[in-house]
């Protein structure tokens, strides 16, 4: 909870640094869009908590907050948000999930400080506030710098977000060796990393070890086929 307070707080001072004007004015009414019915409830109502808890630390008693249940449905969320922007509500803090975004560009006069960390496609009124695949990269690239980590392999899903991460990668730069599209059905996947990581090749090149070692005269050997006989394949990966 702590945490999402943070973050609730640092949507606050994001409002502030995009519209002066909004925070010199008599009342400061913004929405607040999440589930607060159905599968996604929970999730609703500790952003509404922690976004009151926020307001109370901020201790400004122009600020007005005005939740709406979106149901986690597009259509209730567009909805929802235009009877609050009818009640002259122009910023909004929602919706959590990007599926909920897409009627959004239809009041181009609302801005909406989504929780999703999704970026491709979304409407210009939105502003995604998530941790998004831009950011997460950025940690990665500094992470691979810093302890000079020079042969990566990036794995991507073959799914919706592999676009927003093919243009992640382009932008940050980050330096990679190999960039490998996986299937994200776990029975496909296995076969697809044991062709990554050479694993037949390395499994047959531990039981030429062993056998090697078997009909040699070598000092130790039967030490060394012992710890062999542990593994489950002999040699390294190229990265």
């Amino acid at each position: 909870m702590k945490t999402l307070i943070k973050y609730i707080f640092l949507l606050f001072l994001i409002l502030f640094s995009f519209n002066k004007k909004v925070f010199s004015e008599e009342s400061i009414k913004i929405g607040l869009i999440v589930p607060l019915t159905g599968e996604y409830k929970e999730i609703g109502e500790s952003i509404v908590k922690a976004t009151r808890l926020a307001v109370n630390k901020i201790n400004d008693s122009k600020i007005e907050i005005f939740p709406g249940d979106t149901k986690a449905d597009p259509n209730t969320t567009l909805e929802v948000a235009q009877k609050l922007y009818e009640n002259g509500i122009k910023i909004i803090i929602g919706p959590v999930f990007n599926e909920n975004l897409i009627h959004l560009n239809k009041l181009e006069n609302v801005i909406f400080l989504s929780l999703t960390n999704k970026l491709i496609n979304n409407p210009k009124n939105v502003i995604s506030t998530g941790i998004n695949a831009v950011s997460q990269i950025k940690t990665i690239k500094k992470y691979l710098n810093q302890n000079e980590i020079e042969k990566t392999v990036f794995m991507i899903p073959n799914s919706e977000i592999k676009y927003e991460i093919d243009k992640a990668i382009l932008q940050t730069k980050i330096k990679l060796k190999e960039k490998f599209i996986y299937d994200t059905d776990p029975t496909i996947l296995t076969s697809q990393i044991e062709d990554l990581t050479y694993y037949e090749i390395r499994k047959q090149n531990l039981e030429d070890e062993i056998l090697r070692l078997q009909n040699s005269n070598e000092e130790g050997n039967e030490k060394k086929i012992e710890t062999l006989k542990k593994k489950r394949y002999f040699g390294r990966n190229k990265f």
